[in-house]
């Protein structure tokens, strides 16, 4: 057996080296973020492998916006799942609004009293909606042209001007989006209205299964990064199960697997499933995703 190492920390110490070092320790939380950077590397260096990745919770108003973006415009990821609601705390960005700091402590009445939503302790303001009204209102005659949700999200993408934006990166960069849950958001609520407005929306809603199946077909490897679990976790996984089973993996959760459901289950479990290969290099790792992607981007940036 190798011994555990003990941590040496250096003034100035490059972020790369702290996770090899962590990697060094071999053990716990610090081992496994540790393995996740280096599989993390070797996967978005391996030119044979497409790196699906699945995005749930709120990481928009978690800050991790910027980094989403960087990820994809770096062409770290060949492909995107996510959730509605992260779409549309995007596309809240995108209008002008922000997410703001705020406090867990507090009463969510009085909030509610000045208008503000929370989630933990970041806010946003509820009139962000007036204005995601004003823009699904002006703009739906182009999304009436589009065919799937994919098409549909980077209509979104080409009609908004932020550059910082996830929507608008995944349109440029013609990196494939998914919402398999997309009804399931603000920006549901806005198709929703127009629709009760007597609009139509000829959306094939399962037609981006076929896609994702193809692009996992036709990959000569596979590999998944997962934040949260979820639908664009499941949504991945049932596209591998059919296809190929990926090769690599990193998954960053803080939900746990001894309840049965997708979002804590481990990577290996996907073995029996045929979604993961028995000899592939994968790690799950149990932290905040607001903690570990930082840490993982930034020492990707760093080895790049």
């Amino acid at each position: 057996m190798k011994t555990v190492k003990q941590l040496k920390i250096t003034k100035g110490m490059p972020i790369s080296k702290l996770l090899a070092e962590m990697r060094e320790a071999g053990v716990m939380g610090s081992g496994r973020l540790g393995r996740a950077s280096k599989i993390l590397k070797e996967m978005v260096q391996d030119k044979d492998c497409t790196v699906f990745m699945g995005v749930a919770g709120a990481l928009v108003p978690g800050g991790m916006r910027q980094i989403l973006v960087d990820m994809l415009r770096n062409k770290y990821v060949d492909c995107l799942v996510t959730t509605g609601a992260t779409l549309t705390h995007d596309l809240v960005e995108a209008l002008g609004y922000h997410h703001y700091q705020g406090s867990a402590h507090v009463s969510d009445e009085e909030l509610h009293k000045q208008g503000m939503d929370r989630m933990w302790d970041s806010y946003m303001p509820n009139n962000v909606y007036e204005k995601l009204e004003d823009f699904f209102e002006k703009n739906f005659a182009e999304f009436q042209k589009c065919a799937t949700v994919k098409e549909f999200l980077w209509k979104i993408g080409s009609l908004i001007t932020d550059k910082n934006s996830i929507l608008r990166a995944a349109y440029e960069e013609k990196i494939p989006l998914f919402s398999p849950g997309i009804a399931d958001s603000g920006i549901g609520l806005m198709v929703w209205g127009r629709i009760e407005k007597g609009k139509k929306l000829p959306i094939g809603i399962f037609d981006d299964i076929s896609e994702i199946i193809k692009m996992s077909w036709d990959s000569k490897k596979s590999g998944i990064i997962y934040l949260g679990g979820g639908m664009p976790k499941n949504f991945i996984q049932q596209a591998l199960q059919v296809a190929k089973p990926a090769v690599y993996g990193v998954q960053i959760t803080t939900d746990m697997p001894q309840w049965g459901g997708s979002s804590g289950a481990e990577l290996r479990e996907g073995i029996s499933w045929g979604k993961m290969e028995p000899k592939g290099n994968f790690i799950d790792v149990y932290c905040d995703a607001t903690i570990a992607l930082p840490l993982l981007f930034a020492s990707l940036l760093e080895e790049a």
